[in-house]
C-alpha cells in the first residue's frame, strides 16, 4: 500500500530543494501535469544531437503512454526551477548548470524514499550523457560495456516522455526568460526539475 503524503513532508522537500540551489519550487496535483506525444517526436524528428546516446534519453526511455499511466499512481510532484544567467546555457558553464539540476532532483528523490515514499522518481532535462559522461565515447549502459557511471545523480529528461515543461511553468507563474531592461538576452533563464512523490 503507497504511503499517504503529508503535507508537512512536502514541506520539508520543498525546503530542500531551496538549499540545493532551487530559486523556487511549487507542489503540483499530478493531474496538472501535462504529457503531450509530440514533444517526445521532436527528440526524434527533427533528430536532437542527444538522441540514442544515453540511457535516460529516447528511444530507451518508456514515452509519453507509460508516463501517463504513471502519473495515475501517484498524486503529488514537486516542480521546481533553478534561475541561471541565460548566457550561461550557451557557454562553457552549461554542464555544471545541468549537473546542479540533476543533483538537485535526484536529491530530492533520494530524501523522499528516506521518509517512506520509496517509489519516489525524479526528471531533469538534457541528456545525462551530455551532462555527466561528456568525455567518455559511449554511454557504458547503452554500449553493454557495464552500469551507469553516475547512477546517484543522472536522471533521465522529462522531454523524452512528453512533459509539457512550458505549461507546468505558466500553471506556476513563472516567465522562463527575463530580458534586461534594454530587451537583450543577457538576463536569466530557468532550468527545472519534476519529482513524482510517493
Amino acid at each position: 500500500m503507497n504511503k499517504t503524503v503529508s503535507n508537512h513532508d512536502l514541506e520539508v522537500l520543498m525546503e530542500s530543494a531551496r538549499k540545493k540551489g532551487a530559486t523556487d519550487v511549487i507542489v503540483f496535483d499530478t493531474s496538472d501535469i501535462v504529457v503531450e506525444d509530440h514533444l517526445a517526436d521532436r527528440c526524434r524528428e527533427p533528430r536532437c544531437s542527444n538522441y540514442g546516446l544515453s540511457l535516460s534519453c529516447p528511444p530507451y526511455v518508456k514515452g509519453p503512454s507509460v508516463m501517463r499511466e504513471d502519473l495515475q499512481t501517484y498524486a503529488h510532484a514537486i516542480f521546481f526551477r533553478i534561475e541561471v544567467p541565460y548566457y550561461g546555457l550557451h557557454s562553457d558553464g552549461h554542464r555544471e548548470i545541468f549537473q546542479l539540476l540533476h543533483e538537485t532532483v535526484s536529491g530530492i528523490e533520494r530524501e523522499a524514499s528516506a521518509m517512506g515514499y520509496t517509489r519516489s522518481k525524479g526528471f531533469a532535462g538534457n541528456s545525462c550523457k551530455e551532462v555527466f559522461c561528456y568525455d567518455y565515447l559511449e554511454c557504458a549502459v547503452v554500449s553493454g560495456k557495464g552500469g551507469c557511471r553516475h547512477p546517484m545523480q543522472a536522471r533521465p529528461s522529462m522531454s523524452g516522455f512528453g512533459i509539457h515543461v512550458a505549461k507546468l511553468m505558466e500553471k506556476a507563474g513563472w516567465s522562463m526568460n527575463r530580458k534586461q531592461a534594454d530587451g537583450s538576452d543577457s538576463g536569466t533563464t530557468s532550468v527545472c526539475g519534476l519529482v513524482l512523490i510517493g
